[in-house]
């Protein structure tokens, strides 16, 4: 399965670069890790717990970085293992493109395997739960590294802008 993508983050180059290879940044980013260990030079270790479909499975990986051109790409190259549940293995381009002094461009390009229970699934469950993974990743990373006062407002303020949300799908009904 291929996926590629680009985001335009609110930041100088530097700022996304210097997250990119932060471990607390990332861990924080990727939906279900639990635990996300290590360094940009000496690769990364994570715990991902995620429920595809039916199947819901904790991933123990590592990934390293190759093909560094420091401030402006790498290439991540990573491997999972779920137990029963099977294996997930791939890479992804990274590339950072600035647009202006407060506006980088980020675009990746993503190739990934699946095997064990995992594949049984079927390619359409498989490549949307994928989509869903990059897009949470990558809305994510843009939310931390853009801080608090980006475009998008959070949870609290979409609750707080909007009461009907608030209330329970129950009380909607009955009202």
């Amino acid at each position: 399965m291929e996926l590629k993508g680009s985001r335009v983050i609110a930041a100088p180059r530097a700022a996304v670069w210097q997250a990119l290879n932060d471990p607390d940044v990332l861990g924080a980013c990727i939906p279900g890790c639990q635990e996300l260990t290590g360094s940009p030079e000496d690769g990364f270790a994570a715990t991902v717990v995620q429920k595809v479909g039916p199947v819901k499975a904790t991933f123990k990986g590592e990934v390293t970085l190759e093909d560094v051109v420091e401030g402006e790409s790498y290439r991540i190259v990573g491997e999972g293992k779920g137990g029963a549940a099977g294996f997930a293995k791939g890479a992804a381009a990274v590339k950072l493109t600035e647009l202006s002094d407060t506006e980088t461009q980020l675009d990746y390009d993503v190739e990934a395997k699946v095997g064990g229970k995992l594949a049984q699934l079927g390619s359409r469950i498989i490549d949307g739960f994928a989509k869903s993974m990059a897009d949470k990743f990558f809305d994510n990373f843009k939310r931390v590294v853009e801080g608090p006062g980006g475009d998008e407002p959070g949870p609290e303020e979409m609750l707080e802008a909007d009461p009907e949300k608030k209330r329970s799908w129950l009380s909607r009904i009955t009202g």
